[in-house]
C-alpha cells in the first residue's frame, strides 16, 4: 500500500506557531507531528511514502530523509515556486503513484484500520473512496452528505443539514482520478471530490473512531492531550 502525504501548505490558522516551520514538523513531546503521522501508518503496513512538500520543505527532507532510520520509504514531490494547493500538488506528485494509492492530510492522526478500507476499495470499480465520520459538526465542521454509501455532496462554504459527516482525512484513489486535475494550477480539495461526486465516482468509508488533526491551536493542543494519555 502506498500512501501521499499532502503537507506542503502554509498553516495559516496556525499563526506564529508555524511561522519559520511547516505545520507537519511542529513538535510534541519533542516528536515532530509527522513522525506521529509515520509511526501510526507503519501499524497498518503502510512504508511507501510520498511527501508533498512546498513550505520550508528542507526542514522536512533534512530530518526524515529517505526514511531509512524510521523503517519506511519516503520520496518528495515538491511544489516549486507556485502554490498548487493540495490537489494541485497531488497532481504535481503523478509520476510517483501506484495504480492506486492513499492520499492523507498533513496534519490529520487518523485511528483507521487502512487495510480494511483498501481491500473494500479493491473491490469495487469506483475512482475514490473518501473515509467519512458521522461528526454532527462536532469536532469541527461536517462537509459530507453520504446516501447509499456514497459521498453525494462535499461542502466547503454551502453546508446543509444533510451535512452530518466530515472528511476523515483520508481517501483512496485510482490514478485515473488525476486525470480531473489541470497540470500546474492551483486546485482546491473541494473542487477536486465535487468533480467526482458529480461524476457518481465517490464511495464512502465510514469510520467509528474519532480522528485528530492540529489545523487550529484548540485542535493541536487537543491532540498533545491525546498523545500525553497513550
Amino acid at each position: 500500500m502506498q500512501i501521499i502525504i499532502l503537507c506542503g501548505g502554509l498553516a495559516t490558522r496556525l499563526g506564529s506557531l508555524s511561522k519559520n516551520i511547516p505545520k507537519s514538523m511542529i513538535k510534541i513531546k519533542n516528536k515532530p507531528f509527522l513522525e506521529y503521522q509515520i509511526e501510526n501508518l507503519k501499524k497498518s503496513q503502510i512504508k511507501n511514502i510520498v511527501l508533498c512538500v512546498g513550505h520550508f520543505s528542507e526542514q522536512i527532507k533534512n530530518y526524515f530523509g529517505n526514511g531509512e532510520k524510521f523503517g519506511v520509504n519516503i520520496r518528495y514531490s515538491h511544489d516549486g515556486d507556485k502554490q498548487l494547493g493540495p490537489i494541485g500538488a497531488l497532481k504535481n506528485a503523478e509520476s510517483l503513484v501506484e495504480d492506486t494509492f492513499f492520499i492523507l492530510y498533513g496534519d490529520s492522526y487518523l485511528n483507521l484500520n487502512y487495510q480494511k478500507m483498501y481491500f473494500y476499495f479493491k473491490n469495487q470499480t469506483k475512482l475514490g473512496l473518501m473515509a467519512v465520520y458521522k461528526n454532527f459538526n462536532r469536532f469541527d465542521k461536517s462537509n459530507i452528505t453520504v446516501k447509499d454509501n456514497m459521498v453525494v455532496a462535499y461542502g466547503e462554504k454551502e453546508r446543509t443539514k444533510d451535512m452530518i459527516y466530515i472528511d476523515y482525512g483520508t481517501s483512496l484513489l485510482r490514478k485515473k482520478a488525476l486525470n480531473l486535475i489541470p497540470k500546474n494550477t492551483f486546485f482546491k480539495t473541494g473542487e477536486f471530490f465535487s468533480n467526482l461526486i458529480s461524476k457518481d465516482e465517490l464511495l464512502a468509508f465510514e469510520v467509528k473512531e474519532r480522528f485528530y488533526h492540529i489545523g487550529n491551536p484548540d485542535a493541536l493542543k487537543e491532540f498533545k492531550n491525546y498523545i500525553e494519555t497513550q
